[in-house]
């Protein structure tokens, strides 16, 4: 008989980010029904659900409680950098553990937090390395105005610097918001090579499409000469970009083929459930175990996640929207997760990057 074993699912799939927790939630709901239906399986999953809506303030409540108020130790979830730290403390407090399924800008190893998804060592520093000597080397940022956006920024300005290269511009915006004519006046002044977009939802949309109105006009600013680069735009938000994400390019472990997973996204949290399950049949008392003596189990050692940064290896992937859909346009191959890029340097890229905490 198979042993029931509560999950939390803590996605947002309202508010600015809903596409993202939405593809998310997908893969994580989809992964917990083949293993539920698998009659070879020791446990099943009983998911609890919890949407934040965006809102910043309900993230660690609900987180706690799930672990408070039922027997789950392990939650499916988060987007932002943000709302993954703010649930870190209350996974510290009740002995959780948060799978994290989305890109993010790297200096973290939490013992309470499995990433599933792109570090800077698998997605920016890749991207800048190829399109640096194809576009050249004068980039303008443009972020969302917390930790993702700052971050990202930061390697990438250090990099271009290290590179050679000038960044002519770095702006912000908060959370949400699409007044990006500011942006795109400073673009259309400055004429980069390329634009390093580290927006997120609709403050994205609203770039895109107006930088898109851009170079209808200008013919500097088409995607064959002053191009987009991304590390967190995937196919679960090409259509609330429409026409305006052609050219796009965009850095990730995995780009729909045909059948298959819609996104990175849903990929990654569909992994991170097999993977949990995988774990939690070695032994009926492993539910209740952290993160650390989970992978020590056979299948936890198997399972890719490296015991010490918690980080997985991915294929680093470099892809351009042609046609409404990414294509490949590169494969940097297989990357080993490193958080503080403290491995090996591919390149002169990472020479100037500071590790923080």
């Amino acid at each position: 008989m198979k042993r029931t074993i509560p999950l939390g699912l803590l996605y947002s799939v309202t508010g600015s980010y809903a596409r993202i927790g939405q593809a998310c939630r997908t893969g994580a709901l989809n992964a917990i029904a083949a293993i539920n239906a698998d009659t070879a399986r020791q446990v099943a999953f009983d998911p609890l659900d919890r949407d934040p809506g965006g809102n910043i303030d309900l993230y660690a409540p609900l987180c706690d409680d799930i672990l408070r108020h039922t027997t789950a130790r392990h939650i499916i979830g988060c987007v932002t950098s943000w709302s993954r730290k703010e649930v870190i403390p209350t996974l510290e407090k009740h002995g959780g553990t948060l799978w994290y399924a989305v890109p993010y800008e790297g200096f973290e190893a939490s013992d309470h937090v499995v990433y599933l998804h792109a570090c800077p060592n698998q997605h920016l520093l890749p991207l800048l390395d190829w399109a640096l000597p194809t576009y050249g080397k004068r980039g303008f940022l443009t972020g969302s105005n917390y930790i993702w956006g700052w971050e990202m920024n930061r390697l990438a300005r250090d990099t271009i610097h290290a590179k050679g290269g000038e960044v002519l511009g770095e702006r912000y915006l908060p959370l949400g918001s699409v007044d990006v004519a500011r942006m795109i006046e400073e673009i259309r002044a400055t004429a980069p090579d390329f634009i390093l977009n580290s927006l997120i939802g609709p403050s994205s949309y609203a770039f895109l499409r107006a930088l898109a109105e851009l170079a209808a006009r200008d013919p500097r600013f088409a995607p064959d000469r002053c191009p987009v680069l991304s590390c967190n735009m995937t196919e679960c938000e090409l259509a609330d970009v429409g026409a305006a994400a052609e050219g796009l390019i965009a850095a990730g472990p995995y780009f729909r083929d045909g059948a298959g997973f819609g996104s990175s996204h849903e990929a990654a949290a569909y992994r991170a459930v097999i993977a949990l399950a995988d774990m939690l049949e070695q032994s009926p008392d492993t539910a209740s175990l952290p993160l650390s003596a989970l992978l020590d189990t056979p299948a936890g050692q198997r399972s890719g996640i490296d015991a010490k940064t918690h980080h997985t290896a991915q294929p680093a992937l470099i892809a351009q929207v042609r046609g409404g859909a990414f294509q490949v346009v590169h494969n940097g191959g297989v990357r080993a997760g490193d958080p503080y890029l403290t491995g090996p340097a591919p390149s002169a890229s990472v020479t100037r990057l500071r590790v923080i905490s």
